[in-house]
């Protein structure tokens, strides 16, 4: 529970406070439920129901909802993937999982890939809601009797960039911000998804419709245009299995989030891993519903003649051919396209959360220099990765001019090349760590002893034929897409360097942590509850008193306060060093770091703190008394015995002033055992054996007592009070004797039984 400052005294600045406690926070540190956890992906996923079946039936024609509904069910085995990833790594992604099984080059080249894909997720989303923004408002300016036109792609365009820069503010404050906003969007999305269903289902029953032609090759457009560099070569348009690929890799773009949601589990609340699953269901369900059933109704619904004027604007061309009186069809249309601005501006949101998480682990892991990673001084967020990533979607915004078509063409090259780099990594993994995980991709098979993991490899080489053939059908994303993740990639390798040489070779990662000074530790300024939890640390190595804390904390109950008491020597003036930076060094770094990765395990959090002290329990229990903790655990230790460690604690109780703490110590072993003490005056744990006493006394009494009001604790009040009249009457030596007889007895019993 405690250091010692070491090297050289330096006497304060007297125009600087004297800080004698730092609370530390650390940035993102906000548990999250699995629903908000949903919620933040869907507004990426399902986003893509607005541009999606549009985009690919440019490419593929009217088969398009086929491949549409394909990709949604290869969504849900890609996230079967990363739920594994997520089991064996907390702060994992891609990039974890894929330095783990192949090194750190390609664990660099996965993340300049993905970075490709979340630089375009956010301005493809802003752009598409602008457009769909500006089509309606030329939709009604007729009516206002308005005879002018807007410009729809500099409509999108303004709109996008207002909207990034609105989440940009939003992630600066923090997750739980975020995360609220998008769990509002979806409320509000799932009110006209469900509209939208029940009215088209209505229209095709009252008019007859007819289902969109089955994914055969001679149904597919196979094209020049579809075909890519592959045009050029006549045997690639008489294979079926070439043009499925090609359609699944012009559906691609319905298949996004996995990688945001691995950013996130670090955030999900306890239990992690089953409210991860939680989360992919909802994700899935709701997503292959909205997704797939729009691009069918679209096309069983929408005349093939105007159907194309839709391709990205699907839903408002859904509102207006839907069977019904024309202003209630426009009002729908209206909704429809407000809802449609708050989901994909939501997913500018997700892009931002996921590439802030990437590139934060990317920086701890020294690929990055600490610099990226320093917390805001209000909100503890990394403002600084924040600030790159957004500006590198504004600049992409401003290049596509609000092109939804251009930014589609580029999207699939990051998303799709990071998916088969986690499929093949995990399967890697399979054999290169092959110890129980909490869960493994289904479809495993022993064969003479050795794990074959069909379902992982069945995912992954759907996923790698799916991604060479795109390399060939779109020639400007294949392009785009290796120059940028090239650079990227370069960026990453010369930066990694430069802080390897001024770090050294042994780095360990570190989180970064915004130190406030304070005169003392309180409820407010630790932004704790009274009755809360507080668990004193002291190494690293030690952390089963926090770890058995977590576990039996309440999801929503006990707050956990965890605090390192910070020895102080004097210095050759008399005075105490108390500068803030050499009470929280290196080693508190490193210990509060590993303290927050137990918390992120658990998914419950934690408040951080440091107390400056020269006795080490009367700093704990002060704390306590500030904080109006309720427990106190801590370990055992390794000099003296538990009862002994139990009494020195309640010493120093007794030994601070009035009104001093009523508080439940508990004594904590690394094999699960615990030893409860109550410090200050507190109702005794009686055992069965003196509870029976207690009862026999109160039943002999009440018979030779009748008449009278008789209670338990009246019997004890009394035992107590002859006891103390026997001691000041004879003495205390004749108590004593007899109540030492009494202890030996106890004990004696206790080594015969």
């Amino acid at each position: 529970m405690t250091s010692t400052p070491s090297g050289p005294t330096q006497k304060q600045n007297a125009s600087r406070p004297v800080a004698k406690v730092l609370v530390a926070t650390t940035a993102m540190l906000a548990f999250i439920s699995y629903w908000r956890a949903a919620a933040i992906v869907l507004n990426d996923v399902a986003s893509s129901a607005y541009y999606a079946g549009g985009e690919a039936e440019q490419f593929i024609g009217k088969t398009a909802p086929w491949f549409i509904l394909g990709t949604m069910l290869l969504s849900y085995a890609v996230f079967q993937l990363y739920v594994e990833s997520c089991s064996m790594f907390v702060r994992g992604g891609v990039y974890r999982v894929v330095k783990e099984a192949m090194g750190g080059a390609l664990a660099k080249f996965s993340v300049s890939a993905l970075m490709f894909d979340y630089i375009l997720t956010g301005p493809i989303s802003g752009v598409s809601a602008g457009q769909y923004l500006g089509g309606l408002i030329n939709e009604l300016l007729p009516y206002a009797h308005i005879h002018a036109t807007l410009n729809p792609n500099a409509v999108a365009e303004a709109f996008a960039v207002a909207v990034t820069i609105y989440f940009w503010w939003e992630n600066t404050k923090g997750i739980t911000e975020s995360s609220e906003k998008a769990l509002w969007i979806m409320q509000f999305t799932t009110v006209m998804v469900v509209i939208l269903i029940a009215w088209c289902t209505y229209t095709i029953f009252a008019h007859g419709a007819h289902m969109p032609p089955l994914p055969t090759r001679d149904h597919i457009v196979l094209d020049k245009h579809s075909l890519g560099w592959l045009w050029g070569f006549p045997w690639a348009r008489q294979i079926t299995l070439i043009a499925v690929f090609v359609g699944l890799g012009h559906s691609v773009l319905a298949m996004s989030g996995a990688e945001s949601l691995a950013q996130v589990y670090r955030e999900i609340e306890h239990p992690k891993l089953p409210n991860l699953k939680k989360s992919v269901f909802i994700i899935f369900i709701y997503s292959m519903v909205f997704t797939s059933l729009v691009s069918f109704f679209a096309v069983m619904i929408i005349p093939d003649q105007t159907r194309h004027l839709y391709f990205e604007n699907l839903i408002g061309g859904l509102a207006m051919n839907l069977t019904g009186p024309f202003l209630a069809r426009l009002i729908f249309h209206v909704f429809v396209v407000v809802v449609g601005t708050m989901i994909l501006s939501g997913a500018v949101n997700t892009a931002i959360v996921g590439s802030n998480g990437v590139l934060n682990r990317v920086s701890e892991d020294g690929v990055l220099s600490d610099w990226f990673r320093q917390p805001h001084s209000r909100f503890g967020t990394s403002y600084r990765i924040i600030n790159m990533v957004v500006g590198l979607q504004l600049l992409m915004i401003i290049f596509s001019r609000g092109n939804v078509t251009l930014l589609a063409n580029l999207y699939a090259f990051g998303v799709i090349w990071s998916f088969v780099l986690n499929g093949v990594s995990v399967l890697v993994l399979r054999y290169t760590q092959p110890q129980e995980r909490e869960f493994k991709v289904p479809l495993n098979f022993q064969i003479a002893g050795r794990e074959i993991p069909v379902g992982v490899a069945v995912i992954t080489l759907v996923l790698l034929s799916t991604a060479v053939v795109n390399l060939f059908t779109k020639p400007e994303a294949t392009v785009s897409g290796v120059i940028f993740s090239a650079l990227l990639f370069v960026g990453f390798t010369i930066s990694e360097k430069r802080v390897l040489r001024s770090r050294g070779e042994a780095h360990v990662e570190l989180d970064k942590f915004n130190l406030a000074p304070s005169a003392d530790l309180t409820l407010n300024n630790v932004d704790i509850e009274p009755g809360n939890i507080l668990v004193p640390v002291s190494t690293y190595y030690a952390l089963y008193p926090l770890e058995m804390a977590l576990q039996r904390a309440g999801r929503r109950q006990a707050q956990i306060v965890v605090l390192h008491v910070r020895m102080l020597r004097r210095g050759a003036l008399g005075e105490y060093d108390l500068d803030p930076g050499r009470l929280f060094s290196s080693i508190e770094q490193l210990l509060f770091t590993k303290v927050l990765s137990a918390a992120e395990k658990e998914g419950k959090p934690v408040r951080l703190a440091v107390a400056a002290g020269n006795d080490l329990w009367e700093a704990i229990l002060r704390t306590a008394a500030n904080l109006q903790s309720s427990t106190i655990v801590t370990g055992i230790s390794s000099s003296t015995s538990v009862d002994d460690q139990a009494r020195n604690i309640g010493l120093a109780w007794e030994r601070m002033p009035d009104p001093r703490p009523r508080v439940t110590l508990e004594i904590v072993t690394p094999s699960g055992g615990e030893h409860i003490y109550y410090l200050g005056p507190h109702a005794p744990r009686l055992t069965p054996k003196e509870i029976d006493l207690l009862h026999r006394v109160w039943l002999d009494f009440a018979d030779k007592l009748p008449g009278e009001e008789l209670h338990h604790h009246d019997i004890v009040h009394f035992a107590l009070n002859e006891v103390e009249r026997e001691i000041d009457k004879d003495g205390t030596d004749d108590v004593l004797r007899r109540l030492r007889d009494h202890l030996h007895e106890i004990q004696t019993k206790r080594l015969n039984s």
